[in-house]
């Protein structure tokens, strides 16, 4: 096998997501599979500068499947972003007679792998996890699905409370940039309307619908926002203009925050986590690097880090279209 790691370290990084640690499971044990030397490195890239280093084994995951989180810990590092941090990374890679890198994370992580990668020709995999499901290259992102059910459960809670005082409630769901959070939660709890970066379709238009809605007999609302700063407003200047313009609703805001990063991974998110960190080292082990591996049409394979970072990204249209239907 051409260029095959013998020592493979790998660490998590950028927000948590649940699935983390069954994609550091996987990866350990594929590890110890082929017999191939793995090492943790702790709280990311910070853990990289300063040598935060722990040999694993098949036995050193057990029991992590089903846990949230990362049992390797993630920061934000600072002296990584500069050419010094990254060649201290380097030399401490090198002094540990590691050959490869994968990193467990998003969009900022990839990017800290690829500056890396090509400034000092190390081998990088990267497995994407991030609840936000904003990643190139692949149709589902680890600790996305679990992310999902949690907002369906809380928003079928809110909708009790909503019904039984006849109230209109805004509820902002993360995403950062991306809008698959709100626009698939919105459907599966049945929000009356989904405020989404990528059809910001104004507070007017939200107006009208939810008015329309008033008049068809609906006497309470969910509207499902994501928290991006691409929709104009914040969720509480959305609710602020609501109050002065729309007579027979208490109006309210509910804001979900960090639960939905956290909890026990979906069976979804173990099993596409396992396949994943199997498949980012035996993508090493072919002598491949610099690449995402991900999931298209349920078949596993893996995409530059260029070519993910330069491909937009869209939402299902047809996706836009239930909503719209299933909400009148």
């Amino acid at each position: 096998m051409p260029n095959s790691p013998k020592h493979i370290a790998l660490l998590t990084s950028g927000g948590d997501s649940p699935g983390m640690n069954a994609a550091i499971r996987a990866v350990v044990r594929t590890c110890a599979y082929y017999q191939i030397k793995c090492t943790g490195i702790f709280r990311g890239f910070e853990g990289l500068i300063e040598k935060d280093f722990k040999e694993l084994d098949a036995r050193s995951v057990k029991n992590i499947i089903n846990r949230g989180g990362t049992f390797l810990k993630s920061t934000r590092s600072e002296e990584f972003k500069t050419k010094e941090g990254r060649k201290k990374a380097y030399e401490n890679l090198k002094e540990n007679q590691i050959d490869s890198l994968i990193i467990i994370g998003g969009n900022g992580s990839f990017k800290g792998g690829e500056i890396l990668s090509k400034e000092h020709n190390f081998p990088v995999i990267g497995i994407p996890a991030t609840i936000d499901n904003d990643i190139n290259g692949t149709d589902f992102s680890i600790g996305y699905d679990t992310a999902l059910n949690t907002v369906v459960e809380a928003i079928d809670k809110i909708r009790d409370t909503a019904n039984s005082h006849n109230r209109l409630f805004l509820v902002e769901v993360m995403g950062r940039d991306a809008g698959d959070i709100a626009l698939n939660a919105g459907i599966g709890a049945g929000a009356e309307e989904i405020i989404i970066p990528e059809e910001n379709l104004g507070v007017d238009r939200l107006l009208a619908s939810l008015k329309h809605s008033r008049k068809s007999g609906k006497t309470s609302s969910i509207v499902v926002v994501s928290e991006s700063k691409l929709t104009g407003k914040n969720i509480f200047e959305i609710a602020d203009y609501l109050e002065d313009h729309l007579v027979g609703y208490e109006i309210r805001v509910s804001i979900l925050g960090h639960i939905q990063r956290g909890g026990a991974p979906s069976c979804y998110d173990r099993v596409l986590a396992s396949r994943l960190g199997i498949k980012a080292v035996e993508t090493l082990r072919t002598g491949k690097s610099n690449r995402i591996v991900g999931i298209i049409n349920r078949k596993l394979t893996t995409i530059s880090f260029q070519t993910a970072a330069l491909t937009d990204r869209k939402l299902d249209e047809d996706l836009l279209r239930v909503a719209d239907i299933t909400s009148i």
